[in-house]
């Protein structure tokens, strides 16, 4: 009798102890509710590229004598890079120049003695014409001779007029001297076509020549990548950025001066603070991206870190965040029959449904600006009812939630 009164009443505790523990209600995760930063933040990856990258290349065909730069190098505007094969060019400058020195020391000298001659010509051929014709009208001499004196005057005449004219053609700043001037001016230029230089200060990103090389105007040269340039706020800059492709889904909280956080695949462990310099103005609508680019900016030590061309960086945007603010993570979030978000809040050993207003939401956590006040106990569950009676079991809540 005494087993069976044992075993009743060990069958009666463990039914008071089951009893108590689901009148307790299930064991739950749970969190108190915080002030606590936040921050939206838009994870993309992009390349680092110049905002100015000029293609250097030949305005003449020839073939390549010298190459004074190479990758890598920074050079100053004026420079010079490249040198073409003068002779042919410079021959043609020395010809030009021959036959403008020939016009003014040789030809304009000729034609102005033969002009000076002509017209001392004329002046005599006039004077004995007069002679003639004064003789042949008192019959001193036959009237041929007078005649024949007159058509050597209109020869005479004739002759001035062309000696005039020839003059006139190699006078200073002629139609003749200018053409030929022009020609040394031209042949200047093309002969200055062989020596390429620096356009502005920069730094060479990529070589495509050779001493030897024959080059025609349709080829790039080099590369160079603009280095004294102006960013879009007029300030000085190297014009290096960081080009990202950002999923137009993300494109909402986007905004200009925006902080961002890059780190290169190089270096994993270094953090380069940027900025959101500008936004294009169209999506690609193949990719359903649009660019965004970001100003490398100087890190507290004024130190700007060196990011070459084409390097592949991870940018971290900070599109929006709070100091301090009551923060839940989304798994605690549901939502009503309604459609509006709601929680679970635990107090006095009971949950009930308490809806709930969002601000700032990441892909992690919440900000909640009315419905909870800090303190406030929240459960993580969907299948509650309003006033059932739970146990909490409390989660250790981040500090920083991103």
């Amino acid at each position: 009798m005494r087993i069976v009164y044992g075993i009743i009443i060990v069958v009666v505790c463990i039914a008071s102890v089951v009893g108590v523990q689901k009148w307790r209600g299930p064991v739950l995760p749970a969190l108190t509710v915080e002030l606590m930063p936040i921050e939206l933040r838009i994870v993309a990856s992009g390349e680092v590229r110049y905002q100015s990258l000029a293609r250097i290349g030949s305005e003449i065909t020839g073939t390549v004598l010298a190459r004074h730069v190479r990758e890598g190098d920074r050079v100053n505007k004026g420079d010079l890079l490249i040198e073409l094969n003068p002779d042919e060019l410079q021959s043609r400058l020395d010809q030009a120049q021959t036959l403008l020195q020939q016009l003014q020391k040789v030809s304009r000298p000729q034609a102005q003695a033969a002009l000076i001659e002509a017209r001392d010509n004329l002046d005599q051929t006039s004077r004995e014409a007069r002679r003639r014709e004064s003789l042949a009208d008192k019959g001193m001499i036959p009237i041929e001779q007078a005649e024949q004196a007159q058509h050597m005057e209109r020869n005479a005449k004739a002759e001035l007029t062309r000696s005039q004219l020839a003059a006139d053609s190699l006078a200073i700043n002629s139609t003749e001297e200018q053409l030929l001037k022009q020609r040394v001016n031209s042949a200047k230029a093309e002969l200055a076509k062989t020596r390429i230089y620096a356009p502005f200060a920069g730094r060479i990103q990529t070589r495509n020549v050779e001493p030897g090389d024959l080059v025609q105007p349709s080829k790039v040269l080099l590369e160079i990548a603009r280095s004294d340039g102006q960013d879009r706020d007029g300030m000085a800059s190297d014009g290096l950025e960081v080009v990202v492709a950002l999923d137009e889904k993300n494109f909402a909280p986007l905004k200009l001066k925006q902080s961002v956080q890059l780190i290169a695949d190089a270096w994993p462990e270094v953090t380069v603070p940027g900025i959101v310099s500008f936004i294009a103005p169209a999506v690609d609508s193949g990719r359903g991206t649009i660019d965004v680019h970001i100003k490398i900016l100087a890190d507290a030590s004024n130190e700007s870190h060196t990011f070459l061309q084409g390097m592949t960086v991870s940018a971290n945007i900070i599109a929006a965040e709070r100091e301090s603010a009551l923060v839940l993570p989304n798994d605690y979030l549901l939502t009503n029959a309604n459609g509006k978000t709601q929680v679970f809040r635990w107090q006095g050993g009971a949950v009930n449904a308490v809806q709930v207003k969002l601000g700032l939401r990441n892909t992690t956590h919440s900000e909640i600006t009315s419905g909870l006040t800090q303190g406030d106990v929240v459960v993580q569950t969907a299948n509650l009812t309003d006033g059932q009676r739970a146990r909490v079991h409390f989660e250790q809540a981040q500090y920083v939630i991103r």
